[in-house]
């Protein structure tokens, strides 16, 4: 119950983080698209009569906190016992320790970002927290994929493998946006990709937690001496194989998802920021007028030299 209860926070974490950056990034390119470049974090607009700074700060703050959580999960958890990987309790530990250190990575670049918007520190160029939020998404891919090859579960190990294709993807638009701020494409596919770990965190809590999510044919572990109860397991080869094959059509399907939300929020973005579709064919019928008028002018003036 409580891996279920950590997924579901995750995921309400990363898709709050993911939604709001992408509102901001198609926000920001709508309204002044000359002037546009990629920021690591959007402050909330000011609102009439409201002048708190701490209220434009906080989604960076819900952001901390959720780092905290997710730093402190990590490390409680590494104190417990789990025979049910390769390798027992002690691969565990430094498995556990491992993901934590990575979240407190993220977790010393938000609380710095959040001392430089409030006091007096000189911010760190924008380039920058997208290369050190880079090398971050980059160890988080690392730990996945680490967590992946001791799993005895073999769902577990693929949920983890396909997280971590998503860390790494992340790791590579922000390193895009170091390199060029003003590539708004890497902006946006930065938000739909943490959305997309969002989901997926939701969707591995339910295939591993979950019993009427669970794949036919598999079953949860349990260590009968110990207590522990470990993710799911299958046994025989052919449900292993169709279990796979689910969580990669699911995979899919959550891809799909945030592409229909990505237009879905560009579309309200677009209404909400008031922009109105122009094209050329609107322009078409001023200058058949105009050039009416200097066809009107030639004829008048050919008829007065005659």
């Amino acid at each position: 119950m409580g891996g279920m209860l950590y997924k579901l926070f995750a995921s309400a974490s990363l898709l709050t983080l993911g939604l709001y950056h992408l509102i901001c990034t198609f926000f920001h390119v709508i309204k002044s698209p000359q002037s546009y470049a990629a920021k690591p974090f959007y402050p909330l607009p000011r609102f009439s009569g409201h002048n708190d700074n701490r209220l434009q700060k906080l989604p960076l703050i819900i952001l901390i906190i959720s780092l905290f959580v997710a730093f402190l999960h990590q490390t409680l958890i590494s104190f417990y016992s789990d025979p049910l990987v390769k390798g027992s309790t002690p691969v565990h530990r430094f498995s556990s320790l491992n993901s934590a250190a990575v979240f407190f990575l993220f977790l010393l670049i938000a609380v710095y970002l959040l001392l430089s918007e409030s006091a007096s520190l000189i911010p760190l160029p924008s380039d920058l927290l997208f290369a050190l939020a880079s090398g971050g998404f980059f160890l988080h891919y690392s730990a996945a994929s680490a967590s992946a090859s001791i799993q005895t579960s073999d769902l577990q190990a693929h949920c983890d493998s396909l997280s971590a294709r998503i860390s790494a993807l992340c790791s590579l638009l922000c390193l895009l946006l170091a390199c060029r701020p003003r590539l708004f494409i890497a902006d946006a596919a930065l938000a739909a990709s943490i959305c997309l770990q969002g989901l997926w965190q939701l969707q591995t809590g339910l295939s591993l937690y979950v019993d009427g999510f669970i794949p036919e044919g598999c079953h949860r572990l349990l260590d009968v001496s110990g207590g522990v109860e470990g993710s799911t397991q299958c046994d025989i080869q052919e449900s292993k194989l169709r279990a796979v094959s689910v969580l990669d059509l699911m995979f899919t399907v959550h891809v799909v998802i945030v592409v229909v939300l990505l237009f879905v929020v560009y579309t309200m973005v677009v209404m909400a920021a008031g922009v109105r579709r122009s094209g050329s064919y609107e322009a078409l019928p001023n200058n058949s007028s105009s050039d009416s008028n200097n066809h009107i002018q030639m004829k008048s003036l050919s008829g007065t030299q005659a």
